[in-house]
């Protein structure tokens, strides 16, 4: 994750020197947030593959002298269905029409997403490790 968090720095300092150079010299306060918020998103990006390796070390595919098989075995756990998305993409659509056609269809939709990310988060979470 070592070089992954080094590209993305790179890609949100590219982003900082950019919005500095675009505020001031096109003073256009669109630009200049959405220049902001991308170099926000790279910097998020840094940091988790920072932790991430800080936390987990080195990769197999990160050295020069690794083998296929020492990166197999059990990857992580990923469940074999579940409804919750369908309940999320619902909510969200309902959420999404209540900005729309007013506050009590928008509470509704947040109802029905919040509910739904609750148990979609929760829903595995008793599950042996």
């Amino acid at each position: 994750m070592k070089p992954e968090s080094h590209l993305f720095a790179g890609v949100a300092v590219f982003f900082l020197i950019t919005d500095a150079f675009y505020i001031w010299l096109a003073r256009e306060p669109a630009g200049a947030a959405v220049l902001a918020v991308s170099f926000g998103m790279a910097s998020v990006i840094s940091f988790f593959c920072a932790v991430n390796h800080r936390r987990k070390g080195e990769r197999p595919e990160d050295t020069e002298d690794s083998a296929v098989h020492e990166r197999a075995g059990e990857v992580d756990f990923f469940p074999p269905r579940s409804g919750y998305p369908i309940a999320v993409a619902f909510g969200v659509t309902v959420l999404a029409l209540g900005i729309v056609y007013g506050v009590w269809v928008f509470l509704i939709g947040a109802g029905v997403t919040g509910g739904s990310v609750f148990g979609m988060v929760f829903e595995f979470a008793q599950r042996d490790h």
